[in-house]
């Protein structure tokens, strides 16, 4: 096989493809919150695999075909660029590569404004799909790395950057909900499930902020309060799609079925982060049970995704 369709294949990649890197990323950090630090060390092995063939892909555009990197970069799944980079960098961050884990937040708060600016620019007239609430997760991963290394490196300015992402990326929530089709919700194609990851990655920062010490008495407080509200309402979105998923089934593999596993991964890591500096306690078991549903659902995605390769004619493009 000549090395132009290999190429064709890493290139040719969608943004929505990010979403496996974020799937990936999000789990091993739930596995390592459990203590399965075999597990999750190979997810993360994934999750880093495929972020490095995305992002040859995305440096491959930018330099070689700017004409779709600009179509691309006006649509919401180009922001995943921006969530999956922090995704991997909290893991990293975890097993105290803060350096590693700072230059991929350099990276991923210098993509950020650029792609934010351009899908807000370019924000249809008509309803969103799923995929509009990835300017809440983009922005609330920048929260949660920039937490993360906060309290690593004892930096507190890193800690009010968190906090303004996590402010900002509530607001983007809100304009992203204004905008959704809830049509999606029983005929999506999986992206629809952001809507309830958004607030998932969201309460993961709240936790995350609410654990450092930088913040004592009322905002302590303040942050705890809004932390278990976002958590709670991203698990009433958890059961709604879930239910709806049960009544109008979807199978086959779609790429933006990825964007259904980064959900439920997420909001397993909430629950998991969220039980101590909340003190809700019952949340640690949710959250534990919660992780096993979404290592099954990436099981089954990844299965499909073979399924799919495998069953291709080879001399497709």
């Amino acid at each position: 096989m000549s090395a132009l369709p290999v190429r064709r294949w890493w290139t040719g990649l969608p943004p929505a493809a990010g979403a496996a890197v974020m799937a990936s990323g999000i789990i091993s950090v739930g596995l390592r919150l459990t203590g399965n630090d075999l597990l999750s060390l190979a997810a993360l092995a994934v999750a880093a695999a495929l972020w490095l063939v995305l992002a040859a892909g995305f440096a491959t555009r930018l330099a070689a075909d700017r004409g779709r990197f600009r179509a691309e970069a006006d649509t919401p799944p180009a922001l995943t660029a921006v969530a999956a980079t922090t995704v991997l960098g909290a893991r990293l961050s975890q097993l105290g590569w803060q350096g590693a884990a700072a230059a991929l937040l350099a990276l991923a708060a210098a993509l950020w404004p650029g792609l934010l600016y351009a899908v807000l620019r370019h924000w249809p007239r008509h309803r969103l799909s799923g995929a509009g609430f990835l300017v809440c997760v983009a922005t609330q991963g920048l929260a949660v790395l920039a937490a993360e290394l906060s309290d690593a490196r004892h930096q507190a300015w890193l800690g009010c950057a968190a906090l303004a992402c996590f402010g900002l990326g509530l607001l983007l929530y809100g304009a992203a909900l204004a905008r959704f089709d809830l049509r999606e919700v029983t005929g999506g194609a999986g992206d629809h499930w952001v809507a309830g990851g958004a607030l998932s990655i969201s309460a993961l920062a709240g936790s995350k902020l609410t654990a450092s010490p930088d913040w004592t008495g009322a905002g302590h407080t303040a942050l705890r309060a809004v932390t278990l509200v976002v958590l709670c309402a991203s698990l009433a979105w958890y059961a709604v799609l879930l239910a709806a998923e049960l009544r109008s089934p979807r199978p086959g593999y779609d790429t933006r079925r990825w964007s259904t596993v980064f959900p439920l991964g997420m909001t397993a890591t909430a629950c998991l982060s969220a039980a101590a500096p909340t003190g809700a306690g019952w949340l640690r078991p949710m959250g534990g049970v919660l992780l096993w549903v979404a290592v099954g659902a990436w099981i089954l995605t990844f299965a499909a995704f073979l399924t799919t390769r495998l069953g291709r004619d080879p001399r497709s493009t």
